[in-house]
């Protein structure tokens, strides 16, 4: 068997034994004479399932009691209105806007009340995170908005907004689980898992109890009430189970690699690889200013189209998958989420360095 060292944005590598698990599992899943595939969600066996990855997580996480944990669907996506629908009880709401996901959800917003770009970086080709640290809040802003880490042009919050006391909430897909984070400076935490987590198709919320209420914008249907799945445990209507339990195993493969504070070690190492050789590069040269850089996504160009679609060619032919870089950014860029080991790093910066030497 050839696996390849696959850089995607998403849906993203997951760890090897995981996945080797799942297989072993796939037929019969502890003795049911099942796969989790086909086991109903009202069984004893899949309640186990999400029960124990719901814990596995507020493990991780230091989850408080006051907050609750929700297995969706619809991706990070659904959530741009679910939020408002769900939170805009004044219809005003603050939107700092540092890439195309913080983007489409402040557009989004603008359909169920005043939505306000607080901030943003689009003045720079969103390279940077902008200073959020005195905003122009006002009183009766219902939440301030942020995307941490931008998946497309690789910058990551270092600091959380001075939301001045008011709820702030977070779309953390790309960097969901990569360092140790503090819950109770959120209102809402959420991200799809297809980057750093599972495969596609869950979406994790982690929301405040007080948030959740019966008080929801008008027309918003039962499906896009949080309530709803919080009085259900996720289970509502079906969830997406098959997602759900390999979430939960890629929760214990992180609790038997040391936890939050472990991945964040061995995540600073992989992305000062790559990033101290982008900075030593004649050819190559990173897209983010430094005090702004992310640790799971790291754009890089040569500065010639040409010669990133040659580089993007030969690194596949090299085993080093989904380098192109998003069109809005152009050149490459490397996802090296929690599951990429070292070896996959080191092994991108050697082909770097000898594309660098036959091309220049």
């Amino acid at each position: 068997m050839s696996r390849v060292y696959n850089f995607s944005a998403g849906p993203a590598v997951l760890p090897e034994e995981v996945l080797k698990e799942a297989a072993a599992e796939m037929l019969d899943y502890k003795g049911t004479g099942m796969s989790v595939m086909e086991m109903s969600h009202r069984s004893k066996a899949f309640e186990e399932i999400i029960t124990e990855a719901e814990q596995d997580l507020r493990d991780l996480m230091n989850i408080p009691d006051n907050y609750k944990v929700l297995f969706l669907q619809g991706g990070a996506s659904q959530q741009f209105a679910m939020i408002p629908m769900n939170l805009m009880k004044n219809k005003v709401a603050d939107y700092i806007v540092t890439g195309q996901w913080a983007k489409k959800a402040y557009q989004e917003a603008q359909m169920y009340g005043e939505a306000i770009e607080l901030a943003s970086s689009a003045d720079q080709t969103f390279s940077y995170i902008p200073d959020c640290s005195d905003l122009d809040i006002p009183d009766d802003l219902d939440y301030v908005y942020i995307c941490e880490n931008n998946t497309i042009y690789g910058t990551k919050y270092k600091k959380l907004p001075n939301t001045k006391g008011h709820t702030l909430v977070a779309d953390v897909s790309s960097c969901f689980l990569s360092e140790p984070v503090d819950v109770t400076k959120y209102g809402v935490i959420y991200g799809g898992v297809q980057k750093n987590v599972g495969p596609a198709g869950v979406v994790i919320v982690i929301i405040r109890e007080d948030l959740i209420t019966e008080d929801v914008l008008p027309g918003t249907p039962t499906m896009l009430r949080y309530k709803i799945h919080a009085d259900a445990d996720s289970l509502y209507n079906t969830p997406p189970a098959y997602g759900i339990y390999i979430c939960g195993k890629v929760f214990k493969w992180l609790k038997k690699m040391g936890g939050l504070e472990a991945m964040k070690e061995r995540n600073e190492k992989k992305a000062k690889i790559l990033y101290d050789y982008l900075d030593e590069s004649k050819l190559f040269k990173g897209t983010v200013e430094k005090a702004s850089r992310s640790l799971m996504n790291v754009p890089f160009i040569t500065g010639n189209a040409d010669l990133d679609a040659k580089f993007v060619k030969e690194s596949k032919e090299a085993g080093l998958e989904n380098l192109k870089g998003h069109r809005t950014v152009g050149g490459m860029r490397a996802s090296i989420y929690n599951a990429m080991p070292k070896k996959g790093v080191e092994t991108l910066v050697a082909f770097m360095k000898k594309f660098e030497e036959e091309n220049l």
